[in-house]
């Protein structure tokens, strides 16, 4: 992408009007982010570069918790005017945010700021999901896809050079693992499971999770993915879990701490979980592609992660930072250290052929396949991505009723039914709220 750049003399001189005489009073930027640990760490790095590469502004970091929690703050914050300028908001919450009336249009506010961004750098699957109307809503940042991680000593001591393509080829290859006696838990289930193994398998196995273009082309969409083939996925999970291919983890250990420590051989999770991995795995360890049902073309994955939104009720010079700062995170630099530092895709097209120039990905070949997964074919209507309203609440229906198949209670059938019904009823109660947006 082209760096941001001021649009008009007579622009900069408005904003600098708005700008404190000295840099002791420096305008403070409120920015409250959902990520801890590692990533938490380097968020607080992007800050302390950008305070110390001006004197205008001072970017002040919180984390509010994860995603929903964030999400909670800003909005009790928000009714009592006490919300920051920059909230870091998942995917997911999307709608929640693009209709609530308390953001800032990210191509507005930096228009109004003199910036002349280009927003057709950015990556096209990235950029997508969050276009509105042909303008941005939010900036893309954290941006990530889940990826298949695996254990290459434990496949090769089972005689595969790695892991295959299709889902019923890894399944012989999982029932393999554990019939030799090489892993105990050939795959263990990620906390966010809904989404790299029943949301990715939709989309690129080119299957309509909902109606309306999974809810791009309206508020009125309705989930329908207990009618495809994301039933005979929940079955076969099931089955995994039953048979003890499948674990949900335990003992005190997170899912990536269980595959870093050769607990479990692989892992559906976020190209993200980069940083842990290279920090803490001793063995020979690799990542590839999500397999694909046999005899299809696989489309694209989704995106998850996170995106940053600016929210309204600030000063023009709490405004004028907040531009500065969003210039600042988007540029080919930053995008280059933040995506090698922890595994999110590069958001410009800019920022990753700068990563690709200097070597990075023959160095690193695992990072480059979220970006070659996401860019995968032409997205279809089924692969493009997924909004829907308050779709947390949906979500977290889904995976209570997945655990009723895993406790014997339903079956797969049954439990995405009474998932799409509740969750059609969450469609609608947001559907009546925000009637007419």
């Amino acid at each position: 992408m082209k760096r941001f750049a001021p649009l008009s003399l007579g622009v900069a001189l408005a904003a600098l009007t708005a700008l404190p005489a000295s840099a002791q009073d420096r305008v403070q930027i409120e920015w409250w982010y959902a990520v801890n640990g590692r990533l938490g760490d380097l968020a607080q790095e992007i800050i302390t570069r950008f305070n110390a590469s001006q004197d205008q502004y001072e970017v002040v970091g919180t984390y509010k918790g994860n995603y929903e929690e964030s999400m909670a703050a800003m909005v009790a914050a928000y009714r009592v005017g006490q919300q920051p300028t920059i909230l870091m908001a998942a995917e997911r919450g999307f709608m929640t945010m693009l209709n609530s009336g308390a953001v800032v249009p990210v191509n507005q506010l930096m228009a109004a700021q003199g910036y002349d961004v280009d927003w057709d750098d950015f990556i096209a699957p990235v950029a997508g999901f969050y276009v509105v109307d042909g303008e941005p809503a939010a900036l893309p940042f954290n941006s990530s896809t889940p990826i298949l991680w695996y254990n290459a000593d434990q496949f090769r001591a089972a005689g595969f050079d790695g892991p295959a393509d299709t889902w019923q080829e890894l399944e012989q290859q999982l029932y393999t693992l554990k019939a030799q006696g090489i892993s105990e838990c050939p795959m263990v289930l990620n906390g966010d499971f809904q989404w790299g193994m029943l949301e990715n398998y939709s989309a690129i196995n080119d299957m309509p999770w909902g109606t309306k273009a999974n809810g791009f082309d309206g508020l009125d969409t309705e989930f329908v993915y207990n009618t495809t083939g994301v039933v005979d996925q929940a079955t076969r999970m099931g089955k995994w879990m039953e048979d003890g291919v499948l674990h949900l983890a335990g003992e005190g250990m997170n899912p990536q701490q269980m595959y870093i420590a050769e607990t479990c051989a692989t892992l559906i999770a976020s190209t993200a979980g980069h940083a842990g991995v290279e920090q803490g795995a001793q063995f020979d360890w690799s990542a590839t592609y999500l397999p694909h049902e046999a005899g299809i073309t696989p489309k694209n994955s989704t995106i998850g992660g996170g995106a940053l939104w600016v929210v309204n009720g600030k000063s023009d010079a709490e405004y004028a930072g907040a531009a500065a700062f969003l210039n600042f995170v988007s540029s080919p630099e930053l995008q280059s250290w933040w995506s090698g530092e922890t595994g999110y895709v590069p958001v410009t097209n800019t920022a990753y052929e700068t990563m690709r120039d200097a070597g990075y990905f023959e160095a690193h070949p695992t990072r480059e396949i979220a970006i070659l997964q996401l860019s995968r074919g032409t997205p279809s209507d089924n692969s493009r991505g997924f909004r829907f309203g308050n779709h947390n609440q949906a979500t977290a229906i889904l995976v209570e009723e997945m655990q009723a198949i895993w406790t014997g209670q339903k079956t797969a059938q049954q439990a995405l039914d009474s998932a799409v019904a509740r969750g059609n009823d969450i469609l609608r109660q947001y559907e009546r709220i925000h009637a007419g947006r």
